[in-house]
């Protein structure tokens, strides 16, 4: 929020129970009661009780199903007259670490909970893979290793099955690093020495994504841009 910063939940991780305030696993709504009321919480302090007129951004794992982008909105659904723009986190993390032209671009997002590597060409996902591993799950001594290796093999099915060179045109350029793991340099170094190109990092790679989707909100509220007609859209 201008002048506020990122506004979060402030009772998160209160509970004696840490699953009870845990309702997202592996970037899927595991719990929609309890992560109604996180969203609640966090509307009413950004909010205000009158949303009238609002627009919420959503933005969602690259291989989420529409199943669970479904479940989304009608959690959302339930804050009340609001307007809401669904995009995949790589879009997001693009928008805020990425280049500005409109060329192919690797993003690859190291989550707690995920690794994602997604090829956007113009704006649009070209292809994407995705492991349910993440920081969380790995043995600290073995981390950066292990990590890596993920995200390489990931590259490598992406680069055997692209047709047009996109895989090329975006490691030239060099990949976007997002999530907890881009804090590493153990992990960045190893990165951009196995794929032999420079990599692009945020100021904070574990909030590219949500300073990007704040920066394409600031973008539809400066332009009056109606999000249904945004392109790439999860339809």
């Amino acid at each position: 929020m201008p002048g506020h910063g990122l506004v979060a939940d402030p009772l998160l991780g209160r509970a004696p129970d840490g699953d009870a305030e845990r309702p997202v696993r592996r970037g899927r709504i595991v719990d929609p009661e309890s992560c109604g009321r996180l969203l609640g919480r966090i509307a009413d302090a950004a909010l205000g009780p009158d949303r009238t007129d609002s627009v919420i951004v959503l933005s969602h794992p690259v291989l989420a199903g529409a199943v669970h982008r479904n479940a989304a909105r009608e959690l959302l659904a339930g804050l009340g007259p609001t307007r809401v723009l669904v995009l995949s986190s790589a879009r997001a993390a693009a928008a805020y670490a990425g280049p500005r032209d409109a060329g192919p671009l690797l993003v690859v997002d190291m989550g707690a909970e995920l690794t994602e590597v997604t090829l956007l060409v113009g704006g649009r996902i070209a292809d994407a893979r995705q492991a349910e591993t993440g920081l969380s799950d790995l043995d600290p001594a073995t981390l950066p290793a292990t990590l890596v290796g993920t995200v390489l093999d990931m590259v490598k099915s992406m680069w055997r099955q692209d047709r047009h060179g996109a895989i090329r045109g975006a490691l030239r350029k060099g990949p976007v690093l997002a999530g907890g793991g881009a804090l590493r340099p153990d992990v960045t170094d190893r990165i951009a020495r196995c794929l032999g190109t420079p990599v692009r990092l945020a100021d904070d790679p574990s909030t590219t994504v949500v300073r990007g989707a704040g920066q394409i909100l600031s973008s539809v509220l400066r332009h009056g841009v109606t999000p249904a007609v945004l392109p790439g859209r999860p339809r």
